[in-house]
Order: C-alpha cells, then sequence, then structure tokens
C-alpha cells in the first residue's frame, strides 16, 4: 500500500503513475481524502503495548486507541475523566474510587467493567511492564461492582491522579484479548503489533518500518472523531517530511521543523503552537571550577539565556522561571541570572584558566545551537568551554565517570505535570535521571514533604524552595521552556495538544479541517 499520494480534497501534485497510485490507494481504503489525515513519524514505533514501552512519537496514535480513566484537559495540565465519569478520593489520600462511564465497549465488542480496568492495572504493575512503576504504589485493586474501581496505595500520594492521565499513564484492554492471546507472557507479544482498546480509533494496520493506519471506530461511546482514517507513515528525515507536506503528500509535521524556517512558510501551510513542559537544563558535575561559588555565577552571567534565547527558538521560546516548567509551577521569586559582565570577567581572571566541556545529549539543531552560544558567551569572560556531542545514551551512564563532561545539556521534561515527577525524575539523590548523582539532602526532605500536600499553593512554595536550592548549590540550572510547534496544511485544527505530552502528539480525536 502506498504512503504518500492522497492530498486534501481537490488537491493534485505531479508524480509518475499518480492516477495508478491513486486509484489503488482509493480501491484499498475507500476513505475519501478529506477523511483521511496523514501525520508521520520520525521514529518507528517500538511496540503498541500501552503498558511496555516508552514511545515518543507514536503517543498519538496509542492514546487514541487505549484510554485510561483520567487525562489531562487538551491545552492545560488540568485532570478530567475519561473512562472514569467521577471519582472520590478518601480523607487519608490513600483510597482512589472511580465510577465509569456506561455504555463503553471495547473493539471486540467486549463491554467495559470494573473487573476489565482491574485486570489491566493488574497486568500494569507487572514486573514485567517496563511502565509498572506507574502502579507501584498500589497496595490493593478492587471491582465491588461491575461501574466502581477501587484503588488503595500503600502510601498517600497526591501526585497519583497525575500518574493516571500522564500520556504513558496506565490503559485499559480488552480482558478477552488479554486471556486468549495470554502465552505465558502477558499477551506482550501479541500485543506489540496489534490492539484493542476502548478509544475512538481502531489499529488496522501495523506496517513496521513503513506505517500504520488507524480506523475510526464507528460505536465509540464519546464524539465521533472527524477522520475515518489516520495514516503514519515512517519518515525519517525531517526535510522528506517538509517537501512532503509542501507537495501536498502529509497534512503535517508534527515536530523538528526548523525554527528558522517558520517566519517563512510557504503559501498552503501554517503552524499551531501551544505551551509544552519541554523544557532545556544544564546539569552541572561535582569536582569541576564551577564548585567555586565566584567562577558559577560568572559561568551563569555568560549563559543567562536572555542573551540568545531568541536567537534559537524565535518567538517560541521562554525564559523558564523555575526548575519546573513554567506550565507546571508559576514561582513566587523567578530564578535570576546575575548581569554584571566585568564582574564576570574579574572573577574568571583572578581564578585563572577555567576550561569547561558542555555534553549535549543530541545532535539536533536546537541542542547544538544553544550549546555553541553558550561556548562564545562564555569566551567573553575567558572561559574556554568545548562541546562534545554524546553518543546515543551516553548521558544515562555518567554517574561517577571522570572522564564525563562539566555540564550536560539536555531537555527536561516528566512524564506528568506533578511537580513531584520533575524532582523525582531529575534532581532527588534517588532520581532515576539524576545525571551526575548530586545529592543535597535538605532539599530532597523538602521535596518529601511537598509530595505529601494536597494544598496546591502549599505545595507549590516547597518545591520552589527546592528548587532554588538546587540551584544555588549549582545542582542544576534551568534554561528555556519551548512551545509545542506543529507545522501543517492550512486549515487543519483543534489539534488537541497537551502540555505534558510529547511535542508533536496530535490528538487524532479532535483535530478536523475547518469549515
Amino acid at each position: 500500500m502506498a504512503w504518500t499520494g492522497l492530498g486534501r480534497a481537490g488537491q493534485t501534485f505531479g508524480r509518475p503513475l499518480l492516477g495508478l497510485v491513486v486509484g489503488l490507494m482509493l480501491h484499498l481504503a475507500p476513505a475519501t481524502a478529506q477523511e483521511v489525515l496523514r501525520v508521520p513519524l520520525v521514529v518507528d514505533i517500538g511496540t503498541f503495548d500501552p503498558d511496555n514501552g516508552l514511545e515518543i512519537g507514536a503517543m498519538s496514535a496509542i492514546n487514541n486507541v487505549y484510554e485510561g480513566l483520567v487525562e489531562y484537559a487538551p491545552g492545560t495540565t488540568r485532570i478530567v475523566g475519561r473512562l472514569a465519569r467521577d471519582w472520590e478520593v478518601s480523607a487519608d489520600g490513600l483510597t482512589y474510587t472511580f465510577h465509569l462511564v456506561d455504555g463503553v465497549r471495547f473493539h471486540d465488542g467486549t463491554p467495559l467493567d470494573a473487573t476489565a480496568v482491574v485486570r489491566s492495572f493488574e497486568r500494569r504493575r507487572s514486573d514485567q511492564m517496563a511502565l509498572g512503576y506507574f502502579l507501584a504504589n498500589v497496595a490493593k485493586l478492587d471491582a465491588p461492582d461491575t461501574r466502581t474501581v477501587v484503588v488503595t496505595l500503600a502510601r498517600k500520594q497526591p501526585s497519583f491522579l497525575d500518574r493516571l492521565a500522564s500520556a504513558w499513564g496506565p490503559k485499559v484492554i480488552s480482558p478477552k484479548a488479554l486471556a486468549e492471546h495470554e502465552n505465558g507472557d502477558h499477551a506482550t507479544t501479541w500485543l506489540n503489533e496489534q490492539a484493542v482498546g476502548t478509544g475512538p480509533f481502531k489499529l488496522a494496520e501495523f506496517r513496521r518500518g513503513e506505517g500504520y493506519v488507524l480506523e475510526r471506530n464507528d460505536d465509540y461511546w464519546g464524539p465521533k472523531p472527524y477522520f475515518s482514517q489516520v495514516r503514519m507513515p515512517v519518515v525519517p528525515d525531517i526535510s522528506q517530511q517538509i517537501l512532503q507536506l509542501q507537495a501536498g503528500e502529509i497534512d503535517a509535521v508534527p515536530d523538528g521543523y526548523p525554527v528558522e524556517q517558520l517566519a517563512n512558510l510557504p503559501a498552503g501551510i501554517e503552524l499551531t503552537a501551544a505551551p509544552s513542559m519541554t523544557q532545556f537544563e544544564l546539569f552541572l558535575k561535582a569536582g569541576t571550577p564551577m564548585d567555586e561559588p565566584e567562577v558559577r555565577k560568572a559561568v551563569l552571567t555568560a549563559i543567562n539565556p536572555a542573551l540568545w534565547m531568541k536567537d534559537v527558538f524565535g518567538p517560541y521560546g521562554h525564559l523558564s522561571k523555575s526548575l519546573y516548567q513554567n506550565v507546571m509551577l508559576d514561582p513566587v521569586r523567578p530564578v535570576e541570572f546575575p548581569t554584571d559582565f566585568e564582574a564576570a570577567k574579574a572573577a574568571i581572571a583572578r581564578h585563572g584558566d577555567v576550561q569547561l566541556v558542555i555534553g549535549v545529549q543530541s545532535e539536533v539543531t536546537s541542542y547544538t545551537r544553544v550549546a555553541e552560544l553558550m561556548v562564545a558567551q562564555l569566551a567573553m569572560i575567558g572561559v574556554k568551554a568545548s562541546v562534545n556531542v554524546l553518543p546515543l545514551g551516553a548521558a544515562y551512564v555518567m554517574k561517577g565517570d571522570p572522564k564525563a563532561p562539566d555540564m550536560l545539556l539536555t531537555i527536561a521534561n516528566p512524564d506528568a505535570a506533578h511537580p513531584e515527577n520533575q524532582a523525582k525524575t531529575y534532581f532527588t539523590g534517588d532520581a532515576a535521571l539524576n545525571f551526575y548523582g548530586r545529592s543535597l539532602p535538605a532539599a530532597d526532605d523538602i521535596v518529601d514533604e511537598a509530595g505529601q500536600l494536597t494544598d496546591v499553593k502549599k505545595r507549590n512554595l516547597l518545591y520552589e524552595a527546592a528548587g532554588h536550592m538546587y540551584f544555588d548549590a549549582g545542582v542544576v540550572i534551568p534554561l528555556v521552556d519551548v512551545d509545542d510547534i506543529v507545522v501543517h496544511a492550512k486549515g487543519l485544527t483543534d489539534l488537541g495538544l497537551r502540555p505534558a505530552f510529547p511535542q508533536g502528539n496530535i490528538d487524532f480525536s479532535t483535530a478536523r479541517w475547518a469549515d
């Protein structure tokens, strides 16, 4: 089956044998061009199993086939019901009672009930599932009746609903499919390339390395999607995606469109930008010249993102106010960078030779451009800096490595929109992505205290205080929050972008062509 060629209704473009290709495509997939949405994947899907893989670009597909109990409302970090119409939390914060939506069926016709939710959640929290940690704090799951699910936690966890609402949060899989394909592996082999959820789309074709097709679930319990079919060809090269968009062969470049080209998009092409939790940060290694407060202050003066942010990100970059993404937490006292360049030069001159290596986690242009500008800024105060683009995965094994770069430039975006997820992923001593293994116990204790609070204002004040401690100690430096930017054919609207989701993940169930 061809993966390009069907443009929006009435659109044509020159290609050899176009009539034959279009005729074949229409024969294989009778949906009209107006009803087909074509969105490429830059990286192939590893697995379609919602419990067993940390997919990024494919989250749009997975989250339109499967549904969880709750979700983030489009454009916000507000939690709303999905398969749960409402819920209650006990006074002690340990018991969550969810009441299910009526009239929901899986794609195989099986009715949704509470036991199906419990079965899926039990699978998710198995130690064989890569994403089992999402339910690590669950002590007990119950289905007291067909419409009620009761989740009992081992300890109080105010961030629990955010865990459920995450792009990678637990989804509900057909119990019939799980039973039929058990095979001693929780049906993981089958679910790698098959899917039976409750969502607005069904997985129709899975062609690894080529592309994927979703078809509208016409028996969906909720609002009917505009598009009858979504085609997702694998197009690893962004420049090829751009050419295909300009030729009318695809409808969007969901992520990675060069920022410097956004101001001069071709006719018929526009963009949608929305806040996201993509935050560029610098993590600092202990045992470097930056351990000295005077040197660190000088370095901060030079790398102040206000000096270079617009050169890299244009109007789509925003100064990070804290170590937590701007859409997650609005601090009372934002972090401040020093601005006295003469004092910075003098400090470096007093210290003597200062050399720093900036590790960059990706060859993506935005990473290298940021690093290069920081090198130039540091040279202005007498610091000799260089850039080291790290091999794939190298950033995750730097703890205790004396040869590791002095700083790591990376994107820090957690798997949910609660400050605990950011702190416990990147900053605390036990954080999974504490790249250099730095430890600041006093700040960690404040994070733990904040993690028990349900009062958002009090909670955020504590997270902010801990963030200032990590910043002041030179553990991590927040730089820039970057918008989610989708470049698409003119008239494509209601993309349903969510700040807490990976960039470029269009909600296929809300997207449509403008009238």
